[in-house]
């Protein structure tokens, strides 16, 4: 399987309010083939946002490179095909509408990529199906909820035809019904039409559904591995200021009373398959 994205040793470094250089990624290597789900976690300050925005060239490293599909983004000539190979999603969606109507808002990306009128109809109507939205078309982004916003935010990346998208947070903002329907739109793209997903979030229960997540602190990648491989690090997580998915929380504390149970549950039907199985 191909890489979609490579950062080889990335340092970021900025000046601070005293104009003393404050590191904000330090050293970080990480490897992203196409098709995967990432989920990178952190708490406010870790470096995660910040290594976010190096993904489609709108941060450049201070030191080491960053690959997308191949092009090394501190090349100024690759920059047009990198931003139109890793699209981003933020998290408040009003900061990306840039319309009064949906389908123009969504129109909006392809056009400034110089498509055909007659591709742009046709990626506006299949970008908006996709997110489960095309009956908005003709709506007022204003008028829509914060989880409809963000899936209008999202159909336009998708308009543009990317191959891998990174969400900073993008359900931050939403309350938990918001959250659901980003969530469950994310997973689709990631599974029906092969996107590289890369999600930055501090919510546990999103990076469950990933293949790999990633956990940075301080400007470093601390844990790696797959979601049962890193959120059976209750402990470990807890320290750096993190939560972990509820049931795995409870799971931990059943353990600590002498309850036979693995370590690495994630879900509620996972947590009942293995109390029904202490029967």
């Amino acid at each position: 399987m191909s890489e979609m994205i490579k950062a080889e040793n990335i340092t970021f470094e900025y000046y601070g309010h005293d104009e003393r250089t404050v590191k904000a990624i330090d050293k970080v290597s990480i490897s992203i083939n196409k098709g995967d789900f990432v989920a990178i976690l952190g708490h406010n300050g870790s470096g995660k946002s910040t290594f976010a925005k190096h993904l489609n060239a709108l941060l450049l490293p201070t030191g080491g490179t960053v690959y997308v599909g191949g092009l090394d983004t501190k090349d100024e000539n690759n920059t047009w095909n990198i931003r139109q190979m890793a699209g981003m999603v933020f998290q408040n969606p009003d900061n990306q509408l840039v319309a009064t109507i949906v389908e123009e808002d969504v129109a909006f990306g392809p056009e400034n990529l110089g498509v055909e009128p007659s591709k742009i109809r046709k990626r506006v109507d299949e970008s908006l199906a996709t997110v489960e939205m095309l009956e908005y078309a003709k709506h007022a982004p204003h008028l829509l909820s914060g989880g409809q916003k963000q899936r209008i935010a999202i159909a336009g990346i998708i308009a543009m035809k990317p191959q891998c998208i990174i969400l900073d947070e993008p359900t931050a903002m939403l309350d938990p019904s918001g959250r659901r329907e980003v969530i469950d739109t994310i997973i689709k793209l990631n599974r029906e039409e092969s996107i590289t997903i890369i999600l930055i979030t501090h919510y546990m229960d999103e990076a469950v559904k990933a293949d790999k997540v990633y956990v940075m602190a301080e400007g470093n990648i601390v844990l790696d591995g797959t979601p049962k491989e890193v959120f059976k690090e209750v402990e470990k997580l807890k320290a750096l200021g993190l939560d972990v998915p509820q049931v795995t929380d409870l799971c931990s504390k059943l353990i600590g009373e002498s309850v036979a149970l693995p370590p690495d549950i994630l879900t509620v039907e996972e947590m009942v398959e293995e109390l029904c199985r202490l029967k």
